[in-house]
């Protein structure tokens, strides 16, 4: 059973939830975003906002051109600047409160639906076997493209964490509010500048960023990153490791390509991280 109220709840929840487009107009990517403040700081993930700019749509269908004020490809986090008054802001919870069986609710724009909303429960919050050691949200919902960047809330409709991916077994996980919060205290950190998924030999490429490092230094799509400056890749952190300790510096990355019979090595100059206060 709904708690009472649950309709004006969901209803402020859509007020704070935006359609993310980045990429060419007519191929465009799209994803959700938090309005996170009133004064226009929106929180998404870093893969649904991949340029330097994004087109956010709100909910009363005013389309603003925006920009990428900072990025976290580690935490898949990224901060759009809107100069937009009187925001709808989200509420926020501390995600560490979170218990398994709470009831949670997920708003987002799946499959060109905008503001559609599901209800589930909270798994677990933690790690999760596969993806390296940071933790998640993890919750028995139902998600679709289109709803990555988006809120997860409770049942009174306060943000516990950003909705990302969802796992075998239908799994969603998010993450959590207290990491973004961190984000917007920290700003941007150094980035490769590619979208990859954990295999049985390293990580496989899924995008690369335009005018990225990884695109500089001509990393495809398809290829599969096994080492960075000649440590093998097991996980995302080991990589994010090697990212973190480069800041600034050269990193050369080991990949697999075509065939995977011969190992090749890219060198990537990474750019120093900048913060910028939200």
């Amino acid at each position: 059973m709904l708690p009472q109220g649950f309709g004006e709840m969901a209803e402020k929840l859509r007020r704070s939830t935006v359609r993310v487009l980045s990429g060419k107009r007519g191929a465009e990517g799209s994803g959700s975003g938090v309005i996170w403040t009133a004064e226009g700081t929106v929180i998404t993930n870093a893969h649904v906002a991949l340029g330097d700019a994004a087109r956010v749509e709100l909910w009363d269908g005013r389309t603003i051109e925006t920009r990428v004020a900072a990025r976290d490809t580690r935490a898949d986090l990224a901060m759009l600047k809107l100069e937009v008054p009187g925001l709808a802001a989200a509420a926020k919870r501390d995600s560490t409160s979170l218990r398994p069986g709470e009831l949670v609710v997920a708003v987002g724009n799946p499959l060109g639906f905008v503001g559609a909303l599901t209800t589930g429960v909270v798994h677990a919050a933690g790690s999760v076997r596969g993806l390296g050691r940071r933790r998640w949200v993890q919750a028995a919902i139902r998600l679709a493209p289109g709803n990555s960047g988006g809120p997860l809330a409770d049942a009174e409709g306060r943000v516990v964490g950003i909705n990302t991916m969802v796992v075998a077994g239908g799994v969603a996980l998010a993450i959590p509010s207290d990491d973004v919060a961190d984000f917007l205290k920290r700003g941007s950190s150094p980035a490769l500048g590619v979208v990859v998924r954990p295999v049985d030999i390293g990580l496989l490429v899924l995008e690369v960023v335009p005018k990225s490092p990884a695109e500089n230094a001509s990393l495809l799509i398809g290829d599969l990153l096994v080492a960075a400056n000649g440590t093998r890749i097991e996980s995302m952190d080991d990589l994010a490791d090697a990212i973190d300790r480069a800041a600034g510096a050269l990193l050369k990355i080991g990949f697999l390509r075509g065939d995977r019979r011969r190992e090749r090595e890219v060198s990537v100059r990474l750019a120093a991280s900048r913060a910028e206060a939200a």
